[in-house]
């Protein structure tokens, strides 16, 4: 037992670890410098936030301790289950759940809450990761297509209903992995032309996108009567039915956009796009983190200096908005150390699932990079005024119990089955 806890211990990936551990700290010290004010500066008050996220780091210590003492075969035999648990406190929380900012997202347990979005996460990647590692699994049958569509839809439709629309978005990171795997490139291309399409729409309304829609597929039909009669006749049905798909999509991007979507949501859209022009209301936050970025300058202002952080400009500086203080405090030179640890990071772990002996371990690697990718990409972009603000967390930075055990749980789970890949058949 105590070789084999020493074995453990020589192929654990210690560079994950580290660099894990100068997130937690570096996160902590910024989470510090944004919520505690110019009178309350100690260290150890538990009743503030940065106070609170130190019991939070504290247990994740512990989380992480415990994840390597779990046999690395429970994680895929118990996979099913784990993911059932998931959706049932999903499901839980129209019963139970605590609405905090008008999200029926959390389980209120004393003073604390935790939100079972962000371990619903791990038990995808696991149920994902169960289905995939059948030899005989391939992409080619609707079928399979089908149950991989399912086990995504089921916790993203149940996150959106909270509502959290911004969480469940997450769940589309997972089309990297479905690549890696062998879903066919048509699939990724149509998903870039959907995001496109639905943001065109936005942009210059359902009308002039599906008329300039007919005139291209009508264009395309006369470069092939003359270039080619006998391909044309092969081809014009398909045209046809891909452009009554595309109306038929466009159509509901518009009906959904205007009936579906709350207004808050409309408007961030709006001002992304450069439809509207609001600073002082919903696109506030936004306004402020940029300007709080662009103070800092290229070496910063100081730790505990920058005047716009300690003088709280920015709403949830210390969560959605954490990347603002690092801007300010540490300027451009921090953030680009921040960004390329965050790159190194997800690329170090896309390196060592390519290095796993057992396909369950591989696929369940590759679900944790995607994971850490999306909220890292979405979570800068959306601070420096690149994309909506849609409560994505910035991993290990932003304050959150439930934000940090989840990632923990990640990660953790894949350290574990990287150090015992020696002993895979």
């Amino acid at each position: 037992m105590r070789t084999q806890r020493i074995n453990l211990l020589q192929h654990i990936d210690w560079l994950l670890v580290c660099i894990y551990l100068i997130f937690i700290c570096f996160g902590w010290m910024n989470i510090y410098a944004a919520s505690s004010s110019e009178s309350h500066h100690e260290f150890f008050d538990f009743s503030t936030r940065y106070g609170k996220q130190i019991i939070w780091i504290g247990f994740s210590f512990l989380m992480a301790i415990f994840l390597m003492f779990i046999d690395s075969s429970f994680y895929e035999k118990m996979a099913p289950y784990l993911y059932l648990f998931c959706m049932l406190l999903l499901v839980g929380l129209f019963a139970f759940g605590k609405n905090i900012n008008g999200a029926t997202s959390w389980y209120a347990i004393g003073n604390f809450s935790i939100q079972p979005t962000e371990f619903a996460k791990t038990g995808t990647i696991l149920a994902l990761a169960k289905i995939l590692d059948n030899r005989q699994f391939s992409f080619k049958p609707f079928k399979n297509k089908a149950i991989v569509f399912i086990i995504i839809t089921i916790p993203a439709v149940l996150i959106t209903l909270q509502p959290d629309p911004g969480s469940a978005l997450v769940y589309i990171s997972f089309i990297l992995l479905f690549y890696r795997e062998g879903l066919h490139s048509n699939i990724l291309i149509i998903g870039v032309l959907a995001i496109v399409l639905f943001l065109t729409t936005l942009v210059f309304g359902y009308i002039y996108v599906i008329i300039g829609a007919c005139v291209l597929s009508a264009l395309t039909l006369i470069y092939l009567a003359y270039a080619n009669r006998r391909l044309l006749g092969f081809v014009w049905a398909k045209i046809i039915g891909i452009l009554i798909v595309i109306s038929t999509y466009i159509a509901s991007v518009h009906y959904i956009f205007t009936y579906v979507f709350q207004q808050r949501h409309k408007d961030r859209f709006n001002i992304l796009l450069g439809l509207s022009d609001d600073t002082n209301d919903i696109g506030y936050n936004t306004s402020q983190s940029i300007k709080t970025i662009s103070s800092g300058g290229f070496w910063g202002k100081g730790y505990l200096q920058g005047e716009r952080t300690e003088g709280k400009f920015v709403p949830e500086q210390d969560t959605d908005y954490i990347f603002s203080t690092i801007g300010e405090e540490w300027g451009f030179w921090g953030t680009t150390i921040v960004i390329v640890l965050f790159v190194s990071f997800i690329l170090r772990i896309i390196h060592l699932a390519e290095q796993q002996k057992s396909k369950f371990s591989r696929i369940y690697g590759y679900g944790v990079a995607c994971i850490f990718f999306f909220h890292v990409l979405i979570n800068i972009a959306m601070v420096i005024g690149l994309f909506p603000t849609i409560g994505i967390p910035l991993p290990f930075f932003s304050y959150g119990g439930s934000s940090l055990w989840g990632f923990t749980l990640l990660l953790f789970i894949f350290i574990k089955l990287d150090a015992t890949k020696k002993y895979e058949l």
